[in-house]
């Protein structure tokens, strides 16, 4: 009988990906872990049944949440990743020669550990990278104690609900935007604005709130369904203004190859459809 891993993250919207093998399911203190294969996506993970990244399609998350925000800055020197333990942030990040010190706060070991072991196409030794500094704690909290200095910090964070739900609120908001330099730029994962609206209002409220620019960029990740995925982008700095030209300059100097990003589609993501347009204060 053929299995099948169902999400149902929405209330009105599931979706379903087969499950040809099972590599791994276990708890840990704080959530469920399953990873498992589809001949599509390749591997899968899941927390508490959600797909968190796949093989397959991660590339385009995890290098839209980085070469945006590191090649717009144009000067990053210290990052901060806020979440990420599956190593795929980090991949992205370290392949930045000009990044001198990333610092990854992951709330679950289990996750790190795991990912390493059953995920290390995502990390690709990232964690042996010795600018990469690994901090176990909340996110949050060490968010409240950091005395900051990053020029760009990113938070890959879950859905806003059982440890990622903190991660999306004002204070938190606040602490992160008092840990960037002048010019930091804050980037943030909030959902799919067609099914999950609301997580992109909030956030926008608050960037407004703080931020001299807030607004949001959009990518399309196959197996986050429901549409365009957006990441709240809040800066007191006039990076989302770099010519394309600057864009490219810096790409074409940094060396890196990509499946996704190039600097045409890092303008073009900053193009809102009306439904979403609506949805930012």
């Amino acid at each position: 009988m053929t299995e099948w891993a169902r999400e149902e993250l929405h209330p009105d919207h599931a979706q379903s990906l087969r499950v040809e093998r099972l590599h791994y399911d276990s708890e840990t203190e704080h959530q469920r872990l399953r990873v498992f294969e589809n001949p599509t996506f390749g591997r899968v993970l899941t927390l508490d049944g959600v797909v968190q990244t796949t093989e397959g399609d991660n590339f385009i998350y995890h290098e839209m949440m980085t070469h945006v925000p590191i090649l717009a800055h144009g000067a990053a020197r210290r990052v901060c990743i806020v979440g990420g333990g599956d190593g795929g942030m980090a991949r992205e990040v370290l392949k930045h020669a000009t990044v001198e010190h990333v610092t990854m706060v992951e709330i679950d070991a289990g996750v790190v550990e795991f990912s390493k072991r059953y995920l290390p196409t995502l990390s690709q030794g990232a964690f042996d990278d010795p600018r990469l500094e690994l901090v176990i704690a909340d996110g949050a909290e060490f968010m409240r104690g950091t005395k900051g200095g990053f020029d760009v910090i990113i938070v890959d964070s879950t859905d806003p609900v059982g440890p990622g739900e903190v991660l999306f609120t004002d204070t938190f908001y606040g602490h992160a935007k008092r840990a960037l330099n002048d010019d930091g730029i804050l980037v943030t994962q909030n959902g799919v604005p067609f099914l999950q609206g609301s997580e992109l209002t909030n956030t926008m409220r608050a960037f407004r709130a703080l931020f001299v620019e807030s607004t949001c960029y959009l990518a399309t990740i196959p197996t986050y369904a429901g549409g365009p995925m957006a990441f709240g982008w809040g800066t007191d700095g006039d990076g989302r203004r770099t010519p394309m030209d600057v864009l490219q300059g810096r790409f074409d100097a940094s060396g890196i190859s990509t499946d996704y990003y190039n600097p045409a589609v890092h303008v073009a993501s900053f193009a809102l459809p009306g439904y979403v347009s609506r949805l930012i204060p």
